[in-house]
């Protein structure tokens, strides 16, 4: 096929009436979209506070007040100290023995529980605890909770408390 000016010329135009009509329909056209009826309405229905509260509930969700929520990060605060002036105890040979309160929650695999160990100062390295815990063929086991541990629990002591 041979490309004339006259055919490039009307190839053009042809575009350009075609964005023109596309344009137009979008600027002068309806706003919203309509439905064809072949799909149903969503029924939307405004809820009631306690409505809300009991299907959100009802889904796994945790709802609190500003209250009860300030409450409860007092309360996370409190037990941070608490674990701060843990971490200072000494035991009787004058070694300093690292404690805090693990909390593995759902979601949390073993990598993550080393990784938190080990920032916590109560193991070497984390790395080094999920293969052990690999090498068991616990990764699948771990169960969620809140866990004191030390360092001067051996592996087998921290891994028999946070696994099954």
């Amino acid at each position: 096929m041979r490309v004339t000016p006259n055919s490039l010329r009307s190839f053009a135009a042809g575009l350009l009436i075609a964005t023109t009509v596309i344009g137009s329909v979008y600027m002068f056209g309806p706003s919203e979209a309509e439905s064809t009826g072949k799909v149903e309405a969503v029924k939307t229905e405004k809820l009631t506070e306690e409505e809300m509260v009991k299907q959100l509930t009802s889904n796994g969700f945790v709802i609190h007040t500003e209250d009860e929520w300030n409450k409860q990060l007092e309360a996370m605060n409190e037990k941070q100290e608490e674990k701060e002036a843990d971490k200072q105890d000494e035991n009787t040979d004058g070694k300093v023995i690292f404690k805090t309160m693990l909390t593995v929650s759902s979601g949390m695999t073993s990598i993550d529980v080393g990784n938190a160990l080990e920032k916590a100062n109560i193991i070497k390295s984390g790395l080094d605890f999920y293969k052990e815990v690999e090498n068991r063929g616990l990764e699948n086991d771990l169960r969620p909770g809140t866990f004191e541990v030390e360092s001067g629990m051996t592996t087998d002591e921290i891994i028999s408390t946070i696994f099954k």
